[in-house]
């Protein structure tokens, strides 16, 4: 792969990387994505709270206030284009006491000044008529209806298959390891060889501040922030249709509950700053302190259906906002760094700012035959009775349901692998279709979605990993 060339790299798979690219693959340009894991969506992307949010947090004047409603606004039209599941369900910020009214009318003002629309403060009698399994002792709430809920693997896989389809290149285990400037753009050296680009765009979440301080006098630095989760089974998904956020007391900025886009119940984040980046396993203490925390705003949370915890990591910069844009004394490079909450929001608006901007400084014009259109796997329950009847006599498979708990086909795993950056591992197929998601968490299911894999990728059952090399389910021996 040695001195290949290209007019943009994006350093970074995740959802920020690929709402970049897709962008990018309006213009002419030869564009690649860096990605040092095995697919797409492996890092900060597939391990956060997966809300659509208002935008009433963030400071006034702030990036992340400005990207958050700006990406908010985008969401629900991108939902249809690129067939990714999204829902408005609106949140709820909840009060708990009369002192505390104060700091709500002020989310409330931080709201209107950030542009935030449709929002109200309402009665703690209101909330409960919304919401009857909240708190009792809810005094008032700040009512967001533009908040929504989002498959945050299938914003970023939907991102990244309709970049591809329009020509920028993926290349995964391409881990970077160091940059330099020459006359007239980077020399990237990769764990695959080099790589030479006109423009850079640093998309590499907690390891961002690398990259950047490879390349600019003007460092910054990015601390992995810890968030543990629990979700739900599918039967407490119902406890609650909103988004339920506490606010913010000088006890912390609280947990939220909320429903997921296919019907579980998560509850989350924790937050702890870590050293090490890699760092995502959950604690006991964490836990426990989550379903304290979560308890506050809902009751009675059946925390012994919980399926699975997982954490993610939030790259937190020290001046607390987002880093967007060029680079002040490395022409040609451009951050998206310090993308923690809610940069999954953001993603649309932030990958349309930055492309434009690189378009611009290239002077390259769009492609006359973009196609901003794709379709998702097809999903057989979401079909009539007709229909599904119609696609199984067409294709046998999907009548062959191979996940259990999530209802899933032979056919959606055989897609899920043979499309545009199609799965290669278990986690792939997991995250495409969902196999292995539901209440058995892979139990029954791993064996046969093991043998489709090495069927379709023509490769041996060793071979299968859980996602990278060095994960593989089986040693070989008897």
């Amino acid at each position: 792969m040695s001195g290949m060339n290209y007019d943009v790299v994006v350093i970074g798979g995740g959802v920020i990387g690929c709402a970049v690219a897709r962008e990018l693959s309006r213009f002419q340009l030869k564009t690649c994505v860096l990605e040092r894991d095995e697919d797409v969506c492996s890092g900060t992307s597939k391990a956060n709270s997966a809300i659509v949010h208002g935008g009433f947090d963030a400071e006034p004047g702030s990036l992340k206030a400005r990207f958050n409603v700006e990406g908010n606004r985008m969401m629900g039209q991108l939902a249809e284009e690129l067939d990714f599941d999204f829902k408005r369900n609106g949140s709820l910020v909840l009060c708990f006491a009369e002192e505390d009214r104060p700091a709500l009318q002020k989310l409330y003002d931080k709201g209107i000044a950030n542009g935030v629309e449709g929002m109200s403060i309402i009665s703690g009698d209101e909330v409960r008529s919304l919401e009857p399994n909240v708190e009792d002792t809810v005094v008032a709430a700040l009512q967001v209806p533009s908040g929504g809920i989002v498959c945050p693997f299938g914003l970023t896989i939907a991102l990244a298959e309709n970049a591809c389809e329009n020509g920028v290149e993926f290349r995964f285990f391409t881990e970077v390891q160091n940059i330099g400037k020459t006359e007239d753009g980077y020399v990237l050296e990769t764990s695959k060889g080099q790589i030479t680009a006109k423009y850079v765009v640093n998309a590499a979440g907690v390891y961002a501040d690398k990259f950047h301080n490879m390349v600019s006098e003007k460092k910054i630095h990015i601390t992995a922030r810890k968030g543990d989760y629990c979700l739900l089974d599918k039967e407490a998904g119902g406890i609650v249709t909103r988004t339920i956020f506490q606010l913010p007391t000088k006890m912390g900025k609280g947990v939220l509950v909320t429903p997921t886009v296919h019907g579980n119940l998560l509850t989350g984040p924790t937050a702890a700053d870590v050293e090490d980046k890699e760092k995502t396993a959950t604690t006991a203490e964490d836990l426990d302190s989550l379903m304290r925390r979560a308890s506050l705003s809902v009751k009675d949370i059946p925390f012994r259906q919980v399926i699975t915890s997982f954490a993610g990591l939030r790259a937190h910069e020290d001046g607390d906002d987002f880093i967007i844009g060029e680079a002040e004394d490395a022409e040609g490079f451009f951050d998206a760094a310090g993308i923690e909450s809610p940069g999954l929001s953001s993603a649309p608006a932030i990958g349309v700012y930055l492309a434009e901007l690189i378009a611009e400084k290239a002077g390259a014009g769009k492609k006359a035959d973009w196609n901003g259109k794709r379709k998702g796997i097809v999903r057989p329950e979401l079909l009539s009775k007709e229909e599904q009847a119609e696609l199984i006599r067409q294709n046998p498979s999907y009548g062959t349901i191979i996940c259990r708990c999530e209802g899933v086909s032979e056919g959606e795993i055989v897609d899920a692998i043979t499309r545009t950056l199609g799965a290669k591992s278990l986690d792939g197929v997991k995250r495409r279709v969902r196999q292995g998601m539901g209440r058995c968490q892979a139990g029954f299911c791993t064996p046969r979605t093991m043998e489709i894999l090495s069927r379709e990728l023509g490769i041996p059952m060793e071979e299968i990993c859980k996602n990278a090399p060095g994960s593989e389910m089986l040693t070989g021996q008897k």
